[in-house]
C-alpha cells in the first residue's frame, strides 16, 4: 500500500519539524516556503522542497496540491497568509488540511473556513478576543486586524433563495463572503451561483465601519 503524500507549507521551526518527522516515517513529503534559505536547509530531509509564495493559488494549482492526501499549513505569525492558504487548499480539493494557529482568534477563523484539524503550539500565550454583538443575527465576531473583522451572520428571511450574485454583497454592503455554513456542512469560497437558504449562516470579512452598517440593517 502506497504511503500518504503530505505537503508542508511554512518551514519554520514547527513546519520543518513536522516535515522531517513525516519523512522519517517513510512518507512522501513536499516542503514549501517563500524563504529560499529554509527550502535549501530542509532539502535533504524531505522528498522535495519548493520555494514559492503559497498564497498564490495559481502556483498551488500548478504544484498539484489536490493530489496530496494531507496539507499542513505551518505558516507562522502571518494570520492573513495562513487564512488565504487554508482557503485556497480547501477550494482546490485537498482532502485533509491541518493548520497551525498562533492564538485562539486564529483558531476560530481557521475553523470557520474549513480546516479539518487545528494545532495550537503556542496556545498558552494566545489571547482569545471575541466580542458579542447586540444584533441576534451576528453569531460570532473576530477582530482580524485594526481595520478588518470576520463575522458569522444568520441569513435573514429576505435573503432566502437568492444567489450570491443577486445579493451583490460587495457592491451593496462592502463585505466579502468567504463561506456559507449549512448545518454540519460548509461551502468554502461560494460562487455567484450558490443559493442562500433558510438556516444558513455566512462567514464574511469586511472593514469595521462596513460591518456597523450591515449590523444596523440586520437588527
Amino acid at each position: 500500500m502506497a504511503s500518504k503524500q503530505y505537503i508542508v507549507i511554512g518551514l519554520g521551526k514547527f513546519g520543518s519539524s513536522v516535515a522531517k518527522t513525516l519523512y522519517k516515517l517513510n512518507c512522501e513529503v513536499i516542503g514549501v516556503d517563500v524563504d529560499s534559505h529554509k527550502v535549501d536547509e530542509i532539502s535533504d530531509h524531505v522528498t522535495h522542497s519548493v520555494c514559492f509564495d503559497a498564497t498564490d493559488e495559481v502556483a498551488l494549482k500548478q504544484l498539484g496540491v489536490s493530489n496530496f492526501d494531507v496539507a499542513i499549513v505551518a505558516i507562522g505569525s502571518d494570520i492573513q497568509a495562513s487564512v488565504m492558504v487554508t482557503l485556497a487548499l480547501k477550494e482546490l480539493g485537498v482532502p485533509f488540511i491541518v493548520s497551525k494557529s498562533v492564538n485562539s482568534i486564529h483558531s476560530k477563523i481557521l475553523s470557520k473556513i474549513g480546516a479539518d484539524k487545528i494545532i495550537e503550539p503556542e496556545n498558552d500565550i494566545g489571547v482569545r478576543i471575541a466580542h458579542n454583538i447586540v444584533s441576534s443575527s451576528v453569531l460570532d465576531y473576530i477582530q482580524l486586524s485594526e481595520n478588518y473583522q470576520v463575522n458569522e451572520l444568520v441569513v435573514p428571511k429576505e435573503w432566502y433563495n437568492k444567489s450570491i450574485y443577486e445579493m451583490k454583497f460587495r457592491e451593496r454592503y462592502h463585505i466579502s463572503v468567504v463561506a456559507i455554513r449549512r448545518g454540519n456542512n460548509i461551502i468554502v469560497s461560494p460562487t455567484n451561483e450558490d443559493i442562500l437558504m433558510s438556516g444558513d449562516t455566512i462567514v464574511c470579512i469586511c472593514k469595521n465601519q462596513d460591518m456597523d452598517k450591515i449590523t444596523s440593517y440586520l437588527r
